[in-house]
């Protein structure tokens, strides 16, 4: 019977033979893969690309992300929107124990599902909207972000009548704008060092 400390097996001899390293580090070496880490250089690339392929994701593959967000942040602050207005309407009504709670209850879920069904509601047309001018004029910059941004404002408010479309789509280009401003504050400070001289 063999102690794991014994130096007479097959794993033992690879790794005294492994390669060797300035210093007294000594690499591990997997007895499962058989391959010394040390011949990997650590300084590859972190994802895999096709050839000639962009190398950050698309506005179809952020879009995921951008819809499950905005329903999550939703979710959040209407849940805390329901807890301060069930806090406050219990209070009012002098209800405790049992009641209190299931009222509690409630007020979140209704209002916190509500908020998460609007944000996400708004984040798909957004993306709807980002994706297909993406698409279209086979780039994306700032100018996709603010006319998908402009035309969900438009088409979110649309069955609200002419003024509140209006609304919808001012705020949406002006939300739009400032992330678009924030987005290039790089280039824009490199504008203002600019010398013509």
């Amino acid at each position: 019977m063999s102690s794991l400390n014994d130096n007479n097996d097959i794993y033992s001899s690879s790794y005294e033979n492994s390669s060797k390293i300035a210093g007294s580090f000594r690499p591990f070496s997997s007895p499962y893969l058989n391959y010394d880490p040390g011949y990997i250089p650590q300084t590859q690339p972190e994802f895999i690309f096709l050839d000639g392929a962009s190398k950050q994701r698309g506005r179809f593959e952020l879009a995921f992300g951008q819809i499950g967000g905005s329903c999550m942040i939703g979710a959040a602050l209407g849940g805390a929107t329901g807890f301060y207005n069930g806090l406050k309407a219990t209070t009012l009504a002098g209800q405790t124990g049992k009641l209190r709670r299931t009222q509690m209850i409630n007020h979140i879920m209704k209002k916190g599902s509500a908020t998460a069904n609007t944000c996400g509601s708004v984040a798909v047309i957004y993306s709807a909207f980002g994706v297909f001018l993406s698409w279209a004029r086979g780039t994306d910059d700032d100018l996709n972000t603010i006319i998908a941004a402009t035309a969900t404002g438009f088409l979110y408010k649309s069955t609200a009548g002419l003024k509140r479309c209006g609304l919808g789509g001012a705020i949406g280009l002006g939300v739009s704008t400032l992330y678009a401003f924030w987005n290039s504050r790089d280039k824009i400070a490199g504008l203002r060092q600019f010398n013509p001289a």
